[in-house]
């Protein structure tokens, strides 16, 4: 038996029996009822509420609901607005900041406000305007006036016409707004004082033009007794080195003034989030399938986010209900699929058979290394029915043969041929878990062979929206966790892709055929249809593409022209190396000087080293191929790392 067969599973592996729904999805709308919170925001939304209730005669002022996407923001301040309903002459009002642009946010933002009055105060404000214009304004606005009743919207938008005719109109903007609201807010019906609260949310979805606007409408035009602000917002997002990074610094000064307090989310804690995930699982209903590892990595991985939690768990569901994939196989395979494919792309990749020496059995070469890690690092001499497991797999991987006692040395070796991810996830036990959990499944062996034919399964859902994320530095991999972001500290975690820069800039995430145009690309791969998907992409955003099979046809093709990008598989036919070696003979030799990229679905250390030395980028998906070639048509491809 080879050292990679699969070993038997694991007595004590979870399984499931074979489950057909029925499924269903999960809102990802705010919770905007007390019975409907998961998350115990219910207490903090209380506690809020009584704040601004007791603070009433402390306005204006702004509170930041301070949160990263998706941890429940809009759902807390909803939570606050219900139980601000109950408080006596409190009145609410809600504005998202995403829906207007540039000017339009600061006049949506104040007519919100105006919106909320009565008809006899705005009538009376109207008046009061018209009185301190000149002769002509005053007449055609004491004419509106009198022509009739108008409905709030008709005097809101009068309203709005006179303070906002010229600058000198709103130099009394302030003084106008203030006199509104004391008048609503301070006449002698109403005692204790009148309160009006004006949610604001998604403001950090929004340019610098629409942040701007808000907060100049806050500070400057609504800063009044009888108005508090609720801004739900990541305060990180807006910080210098953020979404404003390129304020002057007077602008910057002027945003520090806008909030005079914050109220943090906590993350939920451990016991917290798994109530949530199995409530969540209940109601779509595929709570038999999650197991307490399975639960545990879905919190972890998903760094406790609400909403990233069911947005995975929706993808699970329609996976299972619509991919005919799936059919004759339990609904735990799709879940334990997913998120193998979210949370270990990497590892997912190599499974599902991309290029590569071992691509394809990637399990059960992990699992057999699970093994022969256990026996190098025991203090105890290898069992001899042991040794030639080891010793199998060992020559599979290039090394000689374990004869004495240097287990750790030996270890050592072979991690620099294992892929990169290997020892980090031996430890993980939610990684374990999931593997030990899919290799029990009925028709597992059946369930991988058709992963690696190429099954389509969805795009990982990205953890949070490009608007909320600067741009990302190439060759960088974020940390996950405290921040929502691309990327994880495991080297099997979600890289930044070119396509997710681009979009948090801005920019179409599509391969720009206005940059490849011309670009010329020699692809070197004895298997060249592993890259046709990506060939095809690059030819049609206008790149010349031409493909060599062997290092032979290579040479010859840079004989004749020299390309702007040399890409390059590592191992052919059955020399794992033949494409670092002809590289290394390329530079040596001075044929070719330019860009190289490896592109190999099993990127090991030694590999990555090489690689380096040979001044070449090493990619292991065709996003990370993406990115490189148009740095490098771009003249901005970074130093290997």
């Amino acid at each position: 038996m080879s050292a990679s067969a699969p070993l038997p599973p694991d007595a004590a592996a979870p399984s499931a029996p074979p489950l057909h729904g029925p499924f269903a999805l999960l809102n990802d709308e705010p919770v905007a009822e007390p019975g409907a919170d998961l998350l115990g925001a219910g207490r903090a939304a209380r506690r809020l509420a009584g704040l601004l209730v007791a603070s009433r005669a402390a306005t204006p002022f702004t509170l930041a609901v301070d949160a990263g996407w998706g941890m429940g923001k809009s759902s807390l301040m909803r939570l606050v607005d219900a139980e601000l309903a109950q408080a006596p002459e409190v009145h609410t009002v809600w504005y998202n900041a995403w829906t207007s642009t540039g000017t339009d946010a600061l006049e949506g933002l104040i007519k919100s406000v105006l919106m909320r009055f009565d008809r006899r105060v705005l009538r009376r404000g109207l008046q009061r305007i018209s009185d301190r214009r000149a002769l002509l304004r005053a007449v055609r606005a004491a004419t509106t006036v009198a022509a009739g009743p108008l409905g709030v919207a008709g005097l809101v938008d009068e309203l709005w016409r006179g303070l906002s005719v010229n600058s000198q109109a709103r130099n009394g903007m302030r003084q106008a707004i203030g006199e509104l609201v004391q008048e609503w807010s301070e006449t002698a019906d109403f005692r204790p004082r009148r309160l009006l609260v004006v949610f604001i949310d998604d403001l950090d979805r929004c340019s610098d033009e629409n942040v701007l606007a808000v907060c100049e409408a806050v500070k400057v035009y609504l800063d009044v007794p009888g108005l508090a602000f609720v801004i739900g917002c990541d305060r990180s997002a807006l910080a210098p080195n953020g979404l404003l990074r390129d304020l002057s610094p007077a602008a910057s000064a002027f945003m520090e003034k806008i909030f005079q307090t914050s109220y943090r989310i906590p993350v939920a804690d451990q016991q917290g989030v798994r109530e949530y995930i199995d409530r969540c699982a209940r109601a779509v209903g595929i709570d038999q399938l999650l197991d307490e590892r399975l639960t545990t990595l879905l919190a972890e991985r998903s760094a406790r986010n609400p909403r990233r939690i069911k947005r995975l768990v929706n993808g699970f569901v329609l996976e299972a209900t619509l991919n005919p994939m799936w059919e004759g196989f339990p609904p735990e395979a799709v879940v334990r699929t997913l998120l193998l494919q979210y949370f270990y792309p990497d590892f997912y990749r190599m499974m599902a058979g991309v290029p590569g020496p071992g691509a394809g059995d990637v399990i059960a070469e992990f699992r057999t290394y699970q093994q022969v890690r256990w026996l190098l690092r025991s203090p105890e001499p290898i069992p001899e029915v042991e040794l030639a497991r080891v010793n199998r797999f060992l020559l599979e991987h290039d090394l000689p043969e374990q004869t004495g006692a240097a287990g750790a040395e030996t270890l050592g070796r072979l991690e620099r041929q294992l892929p990169s991810g290997f020892p980090e996830m031996v430890t993980d036990q939610e990684f374990t878990s999931l593997i030990d959990g899919l290799v029990a499944l009925p028709r597992s062996e059946e369930l991988l062979r058709r992963l690696r034919e190429g099954v389509e399964l969805p795009a990982p859902v990205q953890p949070e929206p490009a608007p909320y994320l600067p741009s990302l530095s190439y060759g960088t991999t974020p940390a996950y966790g405290a921040a929502p972001q691309y990327g994880t500290a495991s080297p099997y975690g979600v890289a930044p892709s070119y396509g997710a820069a681009q979009a948090a800039r801005g920019v179409d995430a599509r391969v720009d055929d206005a940059v490849l145009r011309g670009v010329r690309l020699l692809w070197v791969d004895d298997h060249p249809r592993n890259n046709e998907k990506l060939v095809n992409t690059f030819r049609a955003a206008g790149a010349v593409v031409r493909i060599a099979e062997d290092s032979q046809a290579a040479d010859a093709a840079l004989a004749v022209e020299s390309p702007t990008v040399l890409l390059s598989d590592i191992a052919r036919g059955a020399n794992r190396r033949e494409g670092l070696e002809h590289i290394g003979r390329l530079r040596s030799e001075g044929r070719y000087t330019g860009p190289v990229i490896f592109y190999a679905g099993r990127v090991t250390p030694e590999r990555a080293a090489l690689a380096r030395e040979l001044g070449a980028h090493l990619a292991r998906g065709g996003a990370e191929v993406e990115r490189l070639v148009l740095c490098a048509a771009e003249g901005q491809l970074p130093p290997p790392v």
